[in-house]
């Protein structure tokens, strides 16, 4: 996606969800600069992020795989308050974009 990633991943209990995000973020930053040469590139600095079992994995993973053609047909701003609001998620909408 162009102004956005997925990602499906596994976490062992001694895992910190910000410690992963931030050095995926990292390592993308650094092989995005070095091998692309796109100087500029930088994350923003939230992320959002949801839990799934294991059992839902195989469908998670179809979805993530299908994103290009999953967001011609909803936009990933509306998809993400969907996924919030389906979620029981309390946000302020006015700190997402």
């Amino acid at each position: 996606m162009g102004d956005h990633v997925h990602v499906s991943t596994g976490l062992k209990a001694k895992h910190r969800l910000s410690d992963v995000v931030r050095e995926m973020k990292s390592e993308s930053s650094k092989w995005v600069k070095d091998e692309l040469g796109l100087v500029g590139f930088a994350w923003q600095e939230g992320y959002g992020a949801f839990s799934f079992g294991a059992g839902d994995l195989e469908n998670v993973n179809a979805y993530v795989l299908a994103q290009e053609e999953h967001q011609r047909q909803i936009s990933f701003q509306d998809e993400y308050v969907a996924m919030l609001t389906r979620g029981l998620v309390e946000y302020d909408e006015e700190y997402f974009w």
